[in-house]
């Protein structure tokens, strides 16, 4: 039973985490300008989602650390609500458009990307993939185990 609760978990981190890294894919996925938008993406487990910045930053990060994305959806088990949301005040006007007045007065027409909403679509595929790594990885480990040791 652990076992199980084990594969499910690594099936549903790697699925998540390829989500997010298809999700981050520049050009075919997120919108990469300055970097901005990228690097702004926050990942919470099972809390409230980050809500978007009011004003941006003068110097704005352009980076996006993979690292803490990894290290938050490795607390993550079977079941968890993991939420990943760009913070930047622009994000939700990029994925679904706008058309008014903006707060500087600026007529807008523009529309929406929908980068996250595409990648989403992918989600059936990506657990269908870390599940047969995860199965490739467990026979691996079995056919391992069933060598003769050499003395």
């Amino acid at each position: 039973m652990q076992q199980t609760k084990a594969r499910m978990d690594a099936v549903f981190r790697t699925a998540t985490l390829r989500l997010i890294q298809l999700m981050q894919t520049p050009g075919s996925y997120v919108p990469l300008d300055t970097g901005a938008l990228r690097a702004s993406l926050v990942v919470v487990v099972n809390g409230p989602p980050p809500q978007p910045r009011e004003e941006e930053p003068k110097h704005p990060t352009t980076t996006w650390d993979e690292s803490m994305v990894i290290s938050t959806i490795a607390t993550a088990h079977a079941g968890d609500v993991i939420t990943a949301a760009y913070t930047t005040a622009y994000a939700r006007r990029l994925e679904y458009g706008f058309v008014g007045q903006d707060s500087l007065g600026r007529n807008i027409n523009q529309a929406g990307l929908g980068w996250t909403r595409r990648a989403a679509q992918q989600w059936p595929r990506l657990v269908e993939e870390a599940a047969r790594d995860a199965q490739a990885a467990v026979a691996a480990n079995q056919a391992g185990q069933n060598r003769p040791r050499r003395r």
